[in-house]
């Protein structure tokens, strides 16, 4: 009789295929949503928090109308997924993307290569504060409060003179606007650099 119980309690121990399964794929499971939700938890720990916020259809409107008449090369400075870049090339400009993280510049390149209007727009993984503005002539930014007044000195050295600048949500501290399109969140602040 005892035998029979301590077989029995060994048979209890183990794990049948399903239960083996349910673990491994909720351990693989929990691994996976990790790594993809570290490139949006990392930006809290940088000097200048910059968090992933879709463009509203409003402020891609703003944007669109502080950009009329316009041509040349364009930045979506925190490209995000694109939506900027993607407006702007519909309208006419060669535009590209810089943006930190990396699942976002995956999801815009793919984006852009199934849209033949968008196949030229490049998207850069790269730091904005070592990223080179100068062969833009167009420049959005969606950027937050705190990193206003450096990006403002970033742009006053190396933007070329009659450079459009287009702050979306938070304006530039220092620099006067030629034209503010919107009101609230989806405000858009114009701004022509003058050396």
């Amino acid at each position: 009789m005892e035998l029979l119980q301590n077989m029995e309690s060994k048979r209890s121990n183990k794990l049948s295929p399903v239960g083996k399964f349910l673990i491994y794929g909720t351990g693989g499971l929990a691994v996976g949503v990790s790594i993809v939700c570290v490139p949006f938890v990392t930006p809290a720990f940088r000097k200048f928090c910059l968090p992933y916020v879709p463009a509203t259809t409003e402020q891609l409107l703003g944007v669109t109308k502080a950009l009329m008449g316009r041509s040349g090369r364009l930045l979506d400075v925190g490209s995000g997924d694109g939506r900027i870049v993607f407006t702007a090339a519909k309208l006419g400009f060669k535009s590209d993307g810089v943006e930190l993280n990396p699942w976002l510049v995956y999801y815009s390149r793919i984006a852009a290569l199934l849209d033949p209007k968008c196949r030229d727009s490049k998207f850069y993984r790269k730091n904005l504060w070592t990223f080179d503005l100068k062969p833009y002539e167009n420049i959005v930014i969606f950027g937050v409060q705190q990193m206003m007044s450096e990006f403002e000195k970033k742009l006053l050295k190396e933007a070329n003179h009659d450079t459009v600048v287009v702050a979306c949500r938070f304006p530039l501290p220092n620099m006067v606007p030629t034209e503010t399109i919107g009101h609230g969140v989806d405000t858009v602040w114009k701004y022509i650099v003058k050396r």
